[in-house]
């Protein structure tokens, strides 16, 4: 029960990325929580979602870069 609910939330969130890209730096906390959840239950990570984590690390880091003054 606990896995399909994860993955329930997850897909939710992913939709709310999809439908407000402008919120998406919170909604990429609320998505990096339940990764977390999946690892503190000891259940692998999907391949697909471990991508899409990195994926936002590296957005994350390129934000940060963006906002440096030359």
């Amino acid at each position: 029960m606990a896995l399909e609910s994860l993955k329930a939330g997850i897909a939710l969130i992913l939709e709310e990325i999809e439908k407000r890209p402008d919120d998406r730096h919170v909604l990429q906390e609320q998505l990096r929580e339940k990764i977390a959840e999946f690892r503190a239950l000891g259940l692998p990570v999907p391949a697909d979602l471990r991508k899409f984590e990195q994926q936002l690390e590296d957005d994350d880091a390129d934000d940060l870069f963006d906002n440096m003054p030359i």
